[in-house]
Order: C-alpha cells, then sequence, then structure tokens
C-alpha cells in the first residue's frame, strides 16, 4: 500500500491507516509542484524516522521533465535525498543517468506510460527496481506484463484523479496558462465546464446570417474533459492475482482525511484478501467509507477497456458524503485524563457530535463527543469564542478540531 504525503499531517495519517510506503516531493521537479503540498529538504530526516518506526519505505517523487541547465539542481537534491529515501520515482532519463551515478534506487513513473514487457524489461536492464504502469493498461495486459517481467516489480494506481491525457502527460495548461503539467503546474483546465461558441457566422444564399454571432451553449449533461476519478476495491483481488507488488493511491494534493480514509479502506482490503475474507458486503462497505471523502464520479478506470464517454464525469464539483467544519484548535491536552481543551473559532460543538483532529503529529483522529465540560460545569454546546474539553485520543496543542456532517443537499465542493 503507497499513499500519499503532502505534509506531516497527511504523513502522520497515511502511516496511522496503514501504509506500507508513502511517496512525497521536496517542492520542485515533481508533478505537484505547484500545489503547495511539498516538504523541504530539512524535513527529510523526520520524514525518514516516522516511516523507519513503522517499518514504511519512503519514496521521492522526483518525476518531472529536466531541462538542460537543470542537472546540477537535481543532481544536488538526489545527495541530499540518498541517506533519507529508499527510492525515487522518476520519469526523466536523465534523471535515471543520476540516479544510477549515485546509487539511488529508483522506480519508473507512470509518466513514462510503459505499456508492455519489452519496455519493462529494458528499464530494468538500466536498473529499474519498480515500473508505475501506464494508466492505459487493462487488467490483462497488466497480468501479462507482471508474470513476463518477474521478479521486477510491477505498481498501479488503483484509488484518485486520473488525467484526460495519456498518462498525465498534458498540455493544455501549458497552451492557456504557460504553466506545464509535465513540470508539475497543471492548473487543471480540463475540470472546467465549457461553453461552446460560434467563431464563424454562416450565411444563407441571401448573404443573411443563419445564426446570431453570439450563439453558444453550455456542454451538458457531462464535462467534456474531465475524467472520473478511479476506485478500484470492488476488483482490488484480480489486481492481486494479476501480480501488482504496490498498490498506489493518488492523491498528494488532496487533505488529511482523504489520506486517512482512502488507506484506511485499502488496507483493510487487501488484509481480507489475504485472510479470505474479501467478500461483496466488505467491498460495499469499503466504498461507503473513501465516498466520504473528496471524490468525484467514480469509475474502473481503464482496467476494463480503452476511454469511452462514460469515462467522464456528469460534474466539477466533489461528491463527499460528509463535509467538514473548522471548528477550532486545540489549546491544552491532559494526557493522563486523555481530555482536549479546544478554543471555539468557528463551528460550535455539541454533545454527540463528531469531530476530527488534525495535526502534523497527531495525523488524523476522529471522535464523537459524549461530555462536554468547562471546569466542572457540564455543557450541552460551547459556542464561538468559548473553550470546552472532551475525552479524546491524543493530540497537540495548536491541532485544528473539525465538526463532521453529512452533506444536505449544499453544492458539493
Amino acid at each position: 500500500m503507497l499513499s500519499p504525503a503532502g505534509d506531516f499531517t497527511c504523513l502522520q495519517a497515511a502511516l496511522d491507516a496503514g501504509a506500507d510506503a508513502v511517496y512525497f516531493g521536496l517542492g520542485t521537479f515533481n508533478m505537484r509542484a505547484r500545489s503547495g503540498v511539498n516538504f523541504r529538504e530539512e524535513d527529510l530526516p523526520e520524514i525518514a524516522r516516522r516511516c523507519r518506526d513503522c517499518g514504511a519505505k519512503a519514496y521521492l517523487a522526483l518525476n518531472a521533465i529536466m531541462f538542460e541547465g537543470e542537472t546540477a539542481e537535481v543532481a544536488r537534491v538526489l545527495d541530499a535525498a540518498k541517506p533519507y529515501v529508499d527510492a525515487a520515482i522518476v520519469s526523466d532519463w536523465g534523471v535515471i543517468a543520476l540516479c544510477r551515478e549515485r546509487g539511488v534506487p529508483f522506480h519508473v513513473s507512470t509518466q513514462m506510460s510503459v505499456s508492455n514487457s519489452e519496455a519493462v524489461r529494458f528499464l530494468a536492464a538500466h536498473g529499474a527496481a519498480r515500473v508505475v504502469l501506464a494508466r492505459e493498461c487493462t487488467l490483462g495486459e497488466v497480468k501479462a506484463i507482471a508474470a513476463a517481467v518477474a521478479p521486477t516489480e510491477i505498481e498501479c494506481f488503483v484509488h484518485g484523479a486520473q488525467c484526460v491525457a495519456e498518462s498525465g502527460r498534458c498540455f493544455m495548461s501549458h497552451d492557456a496558462f504557460g504553466a506545464s503539467a509535465c513540470r508539475g503546474e497543471c492548473r487543471q483546465p480540463c475540470r472546467r465546464r465549457f461553453e461552446v461558441k460560434a467563431v464563424d457566422l454562416y450565411e444563407d444564399e441571401n448573404g443573411k446570417p443563419v445564426h446570431e454571432s453570439e450563439t453558444a451553449f453550455v456542454v451538458e449533461p457531462r464535462t467534456i474533459l474531465s475524467a472520473k476519478d478511479l476506485c478500484s476495491l470492488a476488483f482490488l483481488d484480480r489486481l492481486v492475482d494479476a501480480g501488482v507488488a504496490s498498490f498506489k493511491i493518488e492523491g498528494r494534493a488532496r487533505n488529511a482525511e482523504y489520506v486517512h480514509t482512502v488507506t484506511a479502506a485499502y488496507r483493510r482490503a487487501v488484509d481480507a484478501i489475504a485472510a479470505g475474507e474479501y467478500t461483496p458486503e466488505l467491498v460495499a462497505e469499503l466504498e461507503a467509507e473513501v465516498s466520504k471523502v473528496f471524490h468525484r464520479e467514480f469509475s474502473r478506470g481503464l482496467y476494463f477497456g480503452r476511454p469511452g464517454v462514460d469515462q467522464f464525469a456528469d460534474s466539477q464539483d466533489s461528491l463527499s458524503t460528509l463535509v467538514k467544519r473548522h471548528a477550532g484548535i486545540v489549546v491544552d491536552y491532559f494526557l493522563k485524563a486523555g481530555i482536549a481543551q479546544v478554543q471555539i473559532q468557528d463551528h460550535p460543538l455539541a454533545v454527540g457530535d463528531t469531530v476530527q483532529i488534525h495535526g502534523p503529529t497527531t495525523g488524523v483522529v476522529e471522535v464523537e463527543i459524549d461530555e462536554l465540560r468547562r471546569d466542572d460545569e457540564r455543557l450541552e454546546s460551547a459556542g464561538k469564542g468559548e473553550w470546552a474539553t472532551f475525552r479524546a485520543p491524543r493530540c497537540r496543542v495548536g491541532d485544528k478540531v473539525f465538526f463532521m456532517e453529512e452533506r444536505k443537499g449544499e453544492k458539493r465542493r
């Protein structure tokens, strides 16, 4: 189970939820360079410590295009990361050369669009320990490739956003905004709704216009470029049977509850498959769990066929069944009693509420408030500007507290 980590809160959430490995970026030369969810080089020792304490691997995403003149900087990043990472995820032959020179293990990114066993063998001969197959590969092709290239490891995406372009190599953002997706700068114009407008004016035989020059319409009912999200829970056992060594969850730009919820669901699924307890009932339960957090409409990706109209989302909005609202921050934690003191800054809290507490060391913890107090006074609720205490798992001063509720027909974001 390979999970994304955009910051320390997400990293801890992934590890607590059962990830065997995490992947992350350092703010440059990766496919989420503009997302604001990257670590700094000085974070590397702490990333490595947390992962090693949990017996998990740490992989550095270094999978953007490297241009001439950038070799020295990429080499410097690799030198800084080498003591702390188990492998780099790469897609540029120049970066592969730098990894080989430094003895840094590397995995080939899906950005290379590897879709056949000949390519895998060639890359393995040049030192690749693992290859992330192109997302265009069907389940049958994945199984055939994995069997043909053993013992080289095969990794596949199992959950998260999908790009409309082949293996994510898209130029829409570059053309529209001068921000290249292949450099981790994508602004996702594909996710928007589009209006089709006439730019030329047709005339009839008498020279009169056959339509108004402002003729336009919004494309409905689907978005025309926004691909649905991938969810593989219903056929994860078949991916295990196909010989996939690593299941990758997309989402370095997504939040901590997404990382925790999705990782935990796939952890349960993988463990159930191993124990012979993978059932349709469990799949339905886990699909309901991952539906609680940010997602577009789900699909089976391209594992069962090439792209078609059913691969495009009907909406650009999230379909999460839960919404979180900022309530406040933890201002004290009484370790022996297991009590958190929270300063309410926004949404009020009440007995019976479900809250999540997020923090860079805490990760993500969820608790139902069974009792609310202020000193010796028992409260039914606490509002903005007030403080209150309740029982909670270990958390830290400065952690954020969120009120969680079912979505009630509001526009989903």
